[in-house]
């Protein structure tokens, strides 16, 4: 699943500005890249070839260590469940009464999840990886393995992600770059083009494991980020088309359901607000979503504040 090989995989950046009446602010660079299921860059905007940590995008493979062991069955565990071990949670009621119910399912105290707890409150539960690790420690207990050691890389839950990692992408495990996500478990320096890639075959419908992690997604959006975040408002707007994940850093995922395409964004400087507008922008110009979809996002995630709004310059070209 390397980025095709032979061609010019490099275009001109996409080009974010912060517009203060009219007048520019301040401004962003970003990268994107699209891909389809066989690892084929169909087009690009800066280069295929920009290597970044993947973070919280990645928690949808993450997932398949729940979804082809048999810890859902095993546990009676529900979309809902798989939904909020994919998510980037904002520690709303909802989704930590839905953390804890996995591992209360699972008989793990949640004295064992080794996220952080967020400033200002009172439990790992109501930290925005909580699920993940919920995830993780449900497989553990599972397959009887350690649960105060999760987190290592050489953890057989980790060896496990990694070896579903490397199957997707055909590439040998010990190849991975990886380093520590600010939860404490593991993530991985990725291309662009391998991202979107990877989206691509998430989105593709062609494995019963991550159509079941796709369902629970677009299912449940709220689950997955929460109300009035972008992840949840694209793929309820788009009601089951798209796939959508964040990461940290300025990095956005998105899958056309069915369709075996990937999308994959960074923004230079780490700007959350600039991945957003692209994201709307790209995929728009795309076609993968309506214009009345584009006008509620742009509504939302465009007009920063009363006297400033996001514009977006740039094309992304044909490889």
């Amino acid at each position: 699943m390397t980025p095709s090989r032979g061609r010019r995989t490099q275009a001109a950046e996409l080009e974010v500005r912060l517009l203060r009446e009219g007048l520019v602010e301040s401004t962003h660079r970003v990268q994107a890249v699209v891909s389809d299921d066989r690892g084929r860059i169909l087009s690009v905007a800066g280069s295929a070839e920009t290597a970044t940590f993947v973070r919280s995008a990645l928690k949808p493979f993450q997932a398949l260590a729940v979804t082809t062991t048999g810890t859902l069955e095993r546990y009676g565990l529900s979309d809902r469940d798989l939904a909020i071990i994919c998510s980037s949670h904002r520690g709303r009621i909802e989704q930590v009464r839905q953390v804890f119910n996995i591992l209360w399912r699972a008989d793990v105290d949640p004295s064992a999840l080794q996220c952080p707890t967020p400033p200002g409150k009172r439990s790992p539960l109501e930290y925005n990886c909580s699920g993940k690790h919920a995830g993780m420690l449900a497989v553990c207990q599972q397959r009887n393995w350690a649960l105060n050691s999760y987190l290592q890389r050489s953890h057989p839950i980790q060896q496990l992600i990694l070896q579903k990692l490397a199957e997707l992408m055909g590439m040998p495990g010990e190849e991975f770059i990886g380093a520590r996500d600010d939860c404490g478990a593991p993530t991985y320096f990725l291309q662009l083009g391998q991202m979107a890639s990877l989206y691509a075959r998430l989105s593709s419908g062609n494995s019963l494991d991550m159509e079941r992690i796709i369902r629970a997604m677009v299912y449940h959006p709220n689950l997955v980020a929460g109300e009035g975040e972008f992840d949840s408002e694209l793929m309820r707007l788009t009601e089951g088309e798209l796939v959508s994940k964040a990461g940290a850093e300025g990095i956005q995922c998105v899958g056309r359901v069915g369709e075996g395409m990937g999308l994959a964004i960074k923004v230079m400087d780490g700007a959350k607000r600039a991945k957003h507008a692209v994201a709307v922008h790209l995929l728009k110009q795309m076609g993968w979503i309506s214009p009345s979809v584009s006008e509620s996002l742009a509504e939302m995630f465009m007009s920063v504040g009363n006297m400033t709004r996001l514009e977006v310059s740039g094309d992304l070209s044909l490889i």
